[in-house]
């Protein structure tokens, strides 16, 4: 699931998909998107990716798809934001043939780590890697879910770069163009499947 703003409740958004997602993908994935109005507040249509992780030859031509709009930025490691960009991570890791490096939430890693806070609509967060993450695949593809206004993965994009890492490039399954997360990011390597 994907708790991010998306058009007002009713209000229908045009979908477009990027110009390297073949239209059958493209259609496949949109439909396996789920809006779910006012939620988690009145005014918010949520964007569910549940049921597309739950379509198994779906899920798996969404990480090749991705994984293939970076062949030639020649990352080596994919990083993920929690939590679910966990999930679409280690898929595009698995396609792509490398590891996975896990951006988590303060306080759930074991070794010494790097952290950033940043804003969110109702208050404030902080992710972390481990110091070490990057000290041996230092090219990076940061993977989340959603784009929206852009604060998570500004964070953890800094995040890569504190922790010796070199950004190779940005993507997501759906990118909330309204909400101006690309701007805020200023990634020139920026990808999303599905943009609404």
């Amino acid at each position: 699931a994907s708790r991010r703003r998306g058009p007002a409740v009713g209000e229908e958004a045009a979908v477009s998909a990027a110009p390297d997602v073949p239209p059958p993908l493209a259609e496949r994935v949109a439909a396996a998107l789920r809006d779910v109005p006012d939620f988690p507040k009145p005014g918010v249509l949520f964007k569910d990716i549940t049921p597309l992780l739950a379509d198994g030859p779906l899920f798996a031509d969404v990480a090749a798809a991705i994984a293939g709009q970076h062949r030639d930025s020649g990352f080596d490691v994919v990083a993920g934001v929690e939590a679910r960009g966990f999930v679409v991570a280690a898929a595009v890791a698995i396609a792509a043939g490398t590891g996975l490096v896990p951006v988590r939430k303060a306080g759930k890693l074991p070794a010494a780590t790097v952290t950033r806070s940043y804003e969110l609509e109702y208050g404030e967060a902080t992710i972390e890697v481990h110091a070490d993450a990057f000290a041996r695949h230092r090219r990076v593809l940061l993977v989340d879910d959603v784009l929206a206004t852009g604060g998570t993965l500004a964070a953890a994009a800094d995040l890569v770069a504190a922790a010796g890492g070199e950004l190779a490039g940005v993507s997501v399954i759906l990118e909330l163009a309204a909400l101006g997360g690309r701007d805020r990011l200023g990634v020139p390597d920026l990808h999303s499947l599905l943009t609404v």
